[in-house]
């Protein structure tokens, strides 16, 4: 896709987890200055971002990071505080879906690094799909390793000596914000400590493919 597909405006969306390293690391190989989107919501983990900059010196990425229109404080002030406590989806919506809508409605395709194993709403995913950004408004969207197993993603990292997010030494299986996210119980799928204690499997980035589930 990277060198024949034809795509002129291309992009990865990663969140930095092993399996976005993954990918990121094998497209780089191919494309070296790739733009790497990053959504910072301001609720990060500290450990999150430190191992993005670890990342991005070790391979030299071009990461953009991907900011919403309200800092943590603006929020908190117009919306109350704790808003991901209260309104989980408006929180996603105001911090990951908006911005990550306006980065894509510059590009031609996308990559993810979506997995079929890592929960079951995204069991049925694609290699390569038309993603509707918006009502008659197509891009293609590149699942490289959906096939993957969690056990294929670690042992790439291992064949190529790449880092990985201390966090999941600590036990956990998906990271995302700080305030929702939790660590995975036993026998739980993957994703199961997003959202901790809702019926929320996805941020709304994915809804349209992820519904469907």
């Amino acid at each position: 896709m990277l060198e024949e597909g034809g795509f002129e405006r291309v992009a990865i969306a990663s969140a930095f987890q092993v399996d976005g390293t993954a990918v990121i690391h094998m497209a780089t190989q191919i494309r070296p200055d790739v733009p790497i989107m990053f959504l910072e919501t301001g609720y990060q983990f500290a450990e999150t971002l430190a191992f993005k900059e670890q990342l991005i010196e070790r391979l030299g990425l071009n990461v953009i990071d991907l900011v919403g229109r309200y800092t943590v404080e603006r929020q908190a002030q117009e919306f109350g505080p704790r808003l991901f406590e209260r309104d989980a989806a408006r929180c996603c919506d105001l911090n990951k879906v908006q911005p990550m809508f306006e980065a894509l409605r510059e590009l031609d395709a996308w990559v993810t690094a979506f997995r079929r194993d890592s929960s079951p709403t995204r069991a049925e995913s694609p290699l390569v799909q038309q993603y509707e950004l918006e009502p008659g408004r197509f891009i293609v969207k590149v699942n490289p390793v959906a096939a993957w197993t969690k056990r294929d993603v670690w042992a790439y990292l291992t064949e190529h000596d790449l880092p990985h997010n201390p966090l999941y030494d600590l036990g956990y299986a998906s990271i995302g914000c700080a305030p929702c996210t939790r660590l995975r119980l036993t026998g739980e799928p993957e994703r199961a400590g997003r959202w901790a204690g809702l019926s929320k499997w996805e941020c709304g980035i994915h809804a349209s493919e992820t519904a469907k589930q």
